[in-house]
């Protein structure tokens, strides 16, 4: 039986509304809908929402995610543009990006995804961003660490066991790890950040050595949160964890020396996006 915590209400309000009209009307996507994100109706509700660029289709098919594939669709040259007008008319000074995989592209996206950070910047409005792993190849990710987003996610997901379970072929334990140490190396002032997906049947061993994987690369801040099934077309829930389960992890992450640790059932990695930077610069104030 689901805990109370896995019934996610379909989302309303005015501001819901409104912000879905302006998504509609610059054709722009948002992970919140792609990926059925259980905290749509809270983050639309209070004016965020996280941009999801170059498409809506992505050339990998983890198990766990309901993005979807097939066809890939021409990368929109005014996307950056768009992106900005719509975080304008929405009043945000503090922006998510992310993207779908582009394997498909000579330079898997990553120029296209350094321009909207450029052009977000430029408008004064502060960029986190959770980027693919672009196969592990270190010419692309700098494009991404020249820009000097707020924050730079990238998603480890699951403990390394799992991970040819649940991730991409193409996707790899190590190669996410690696890619978030290059980061830090080469920007050490660049704020990093991951996510630990919790409910395959991990242990709590695992998810601690992950975790001290991710501090040993100078990650900052972590989120964990509990994998919910978004339909029948992936990966069944393992384990609903319980709440305790999620607190005992996050006075683990701060022990580690985790900057800011988001942990609970519906933790997602863009969530309290703006607090944790905050947060981050408040202690190192």
């Amino acid at each position: 039986m689901k805990p109370e915590y896995a019934k996610v209400y379909l989302p309303a309000g005015e501001t819901y509304v409104s912000i879905r009209k302006t998504l509609r009307e610059q054709r722009l996507h948002t992970v919140c809908e792609e990926a059925r994100c259980p905290n749509v109706a809270e983050c639309w509700g209070s004016g965020t929402a996280t941009f999801m660029i170059l498409g809506k289709n992505c050339s990998r098919g983890c198990r766990f995610c309901s993005v979807t594939h097939g066809r890939m669709e021409p990368v929109d040259e005014e996307e950056p543009k768009k992106v900005v007008d719509a975080a304008s008319s929405m009043g945000l000074t503090y922006v998510v990006v992310t993207s779908v995989d582009r394997d498909d592209l000579p330079d898997q996206g990553s120029s296209h995804f350094a321009s909207v950070i450029r052009e977000l910047k430029q408008s004064g409005i502060l960029v986190e961003v959770l980027i693919p792993d672009f196969q592990g190849r270190i010419d692309l990710i700098q494009k991404i660490v020249d820009e000097e987003p707020a924050v730079l996610a990238h998603n480890v997901e699951t403990v390394r066991r799992l991970t040819p379970v649940i991730r991409d072929g193409r996707a790899g334990y190590d190669q996410s790890i690696s890619l978030l140490r290059h980061v830090k190396k080469a920007n050490p002032s660049q704020l990093t950040k991951s996510s630990i997906m919790l409910g395959h049947g991990e242990t709590d061993e695992e998810v601690l050595s992950t975790m001290s994987d991710l501090r040993e690369s100078d990650v900052d801040i972590l989120t964990i949160g509990q994998y919910l099934r978004p339909s029948k077309m992936q990966i069944e829930v393992t384990e609903y964890c319980s709440v305790d389960r999620f607190k005992r992890l996050e006075r683990a992450g701060y022990e580690m020396g985790f900057s800011f640790v988001a942990s609970g059932p519906l933790v997602r990695t863009s969530y309290r996006a703006a607090e944790a930077w905050a947060s981050r610069r408040l202690r190192n104030a």
